[in-house]
């Protein structure tokens, strides 16, 4: 098989960047190792910035979204007693929309058929070669039989564990990484939210999250050891703790229900250098992986596949081969800087196992303040809502 661009990852980042290139008239195939059922079946994040619902839009996908989604005009801090509400539309004049990235998922695959999107499911063994030629190819194993496809350029939007990072040469490549000592436990569960928008909380006892999927589906976390084990939190024992931490004002409004999903997700800062080696470009998680608290890890692959996609209509467009040896450096600022809001906000909300007292006071310290300055509110507000382009 041949095609102009052929995309590993059949993930939000993936399918984007395909969708993107079709409405173009670009050629374009999506090889992913598993099947649709399981890729659906993943909980991942609900808060979309401005950049990746305007993508939604654009590609006139976003009917369902803004049917269903859930409009938010801010979000909550809280240090144990008090919230302290950060007014991101009246801060930045922009919201942010609370819409499953699964939900962003299926719209995308719903899409793919009828929109001329090539996608095989259930491909083994993908692998890329030739990368740093002018005619790189991919390979894959499906039922049995090894295949081949020919592309102008190959786009690993495959995940932190896929094979397109793998396939760019130690010898050119840099990895920053920070390992938080610490995991989140979640649990998923059909009851009302305590709150119409999210609460951040830092607690003595530690991190936690209130969050929502929907009007009548919450999903709350907090944080644990990395040795915690997830059948050590029946769920009675899990509510009770996040009343404790969340504070009295958001426990007072908590609807206790059973679990449909728990689970314990480690942190974890990643960034991979640099995102294109020859005809071989990079999205999303296979590039970088941020700590949930910011709300960053989908919409920054969004921003990825806007500048990937822009680079190449321009390469198919006008021959501007330049702006295919920008594409690394242009959306590295953007990821750098969203790295730098989680790893801030990471650190201002948990209890890391080394603090001491002097830590802790200078956290709450730093609340007081948040709480009073409109500058600091500010500078969160237009960092959660996404930085411009």
């Amino acid at each position: 098989m041949k095609t102009q661009v052929a995309i590993i990852g059949a993930g939000p980042a993936g399918l984007l960047l395909g969708h993107l290139l079709r409405a173009e008239g670009i050629d374009v195939v999506i090889v992913e190792r598993a099947a649709p059922d399981y890729i659906l079946g993943r909980i991942r994040a609900g808060v979309l910035e401005r950049t990746t619902t305007d993508l939604m839009d654009r590609l006139g996908l976003g009917v369902r979204m803004h049917a269903e989604g859930l409009p938010h005009d801010g979000f909550h801090l809280a240090d144990g007693e008090r919230l302290i509400r950060i007014d991101i539309a009246a801060l930045t004049g922009r919201k942010v929309m609370v819409y499953g990235q699964t939900e962003v998922t299926r719209d995308l695959m719903d899409a793919a058929s009828e929109r001329g999107l090539e996608i095989i499911y259930e491909a083994g063994d993908v692998a890329l070669h030739e990368v740093d030629s002018d005619a790189p190819y991919l390979t894959y194993n499906k039922n049995g039989v090894v295949r081949r496809i020919d592309a102008d350029f190959l786009c690993g939007c495959d995940g932190f564990h896929g094979p397109s990072r793998r396939a760019i040469p130690a010898s050119v490549a840099c990895a920053y990484e920070k390992i938080y000592p610490f995991g989140w436990l979640g649990i998923l569960a059909d009851v009302p939210p305590c709150n119409h928008e999210l609460i951040y909380a830092n607690h003595e006892r530690g991190f936690a999250l209130a969050s929502m999927r929907s009007e009548t589906r919450s999903r709350y976390y907090i944080q644990v050891p990395l040795d915690e084990k997830v059948e050590e939190w029946p769920d009675d024992r899990l509510w009770d703790e996040l009343a404790v931490r969340l504070g009295p004002e958001a426990a007072a409004h908590i609807t206790r229900g059973p679990a449909l999903e728990k689970s314990i997700a480690p942190l974890r800062s990643f960034v991979f250098e640099p995102m294109r080696h020859g005809r071989l470009m990079l999205a999303g998680d296979s590039a970088h992986i941020v700590p949930p608290t910011g709300a960053k890890g989908l919409n920054l692959a969004a921003s990825d596949v806007h500048y990937l996609s822009e680079t190449l209509v321009a390469y198919y467009k006008r021959h501007d081969r330049d702006a295919v040896a920008s594409y690394s450096d242009k959306a590295l600022a953007r990821v750098w800087k969203s790295e730098r809001f989680s790893w801030q906000l990471t650190k201002l909300m948990h209890r890391f196992p080394d603090s001491d007292a002097f830590d802790r006071r200078m956290q709450i310290a730093d609340l007081d303040y948040i709480a009073s300055s409109i500058a600091a509110q500010t500078s969160i507000a237009e960092n959660y809502v996404g930085l411009p382009l």
